[in-house]
């Protein structure tokens, strides 16, 4: 059990991880990647909402199957986030503004961040357990922090850099991104050699 929560756990943090194979959360992957405060404060949130989200939405899964509504499992898993959002924003506000007010705009997007609905609805499409799920979430949510503190390292050398006229701004960003995604594909087949999973 220990070697399978594991392999979950690393999976979702190098192989599967959500922003650069995935390719979900990209919006505040590139909007909030300038400065590292900002990513490593939006990391922590969405890795909050994430672990949240699954410890509400896996039984209320279990709920909608019992009374045959698994057609509402979107639209319930949608609330649910933007519910959690919500409060997690009243908490920034109240006990940490300089936080709050760095994320910006970024913070209720974390409602329809479909890295943070990904999550929910992988750990029910793989039949995860209830405590495989959290692992995922945690995973998933590191795996979300990394990629965006490995980025945002690549944003600041990209910008003390001087490219071409015509990759300045957007064009370099992207192919940054691209560049760094490709670098995770290295990873594939390690979390398998090493648990055995």
């Amino acid at each position: 059990m220990a070697a399978k929560l594991a392999a979950i756990f690393f999976s979702m943090i190098l192989v599967n991880n959500y922003v650069l194979v995935k390719f979900l959360g990209i919006c505040p992957f590139l909007g909030v990647s300038k400065q590292l405060n900002s990513a490593v404060g939006m990391s922590v949130a969405v890795t909050v909402v994430m672990a949240l989200a699954t410890a509400v939405t896996w039984p209320l899964q279990q709920l909608l199957v019992r009374f045959d509504l698994t057609y509402l499992q979107t639209i319930a898993f949608i609330l649910v986030i933007a519910v959690l959002v919500q409060l997690l924003e009243l908490f920034l506000k109240k006990f940490i503004p300089p936080l709050y007010v760095a994320l910006g705009v970024y913070l209720p997007l974390i409602t329809t961040n479909c890295a943070v609905l990904g999550v929910t609805i992988l750990n029910i499409d793989e039949g995860y357990s209830y405590i495989e799920s959290l692992v995922c979430a945690v995973g998933a949510g590191l795996g979300f922090l990394l990629a965006m503190v490995i980025f945002a390292g690549v944003r600041s050398r990209v910008e003390a850099a001087n490219p071409p006229k015509c990759m300045e701004g957007l064009p370099i960003t992207l192919i940054s991104a691209a560049i760094t995604a490709l670098s995770f594909t290295g990873f594939g087949g390690i979390v398998e050699n090493i648990f055995g999973v």
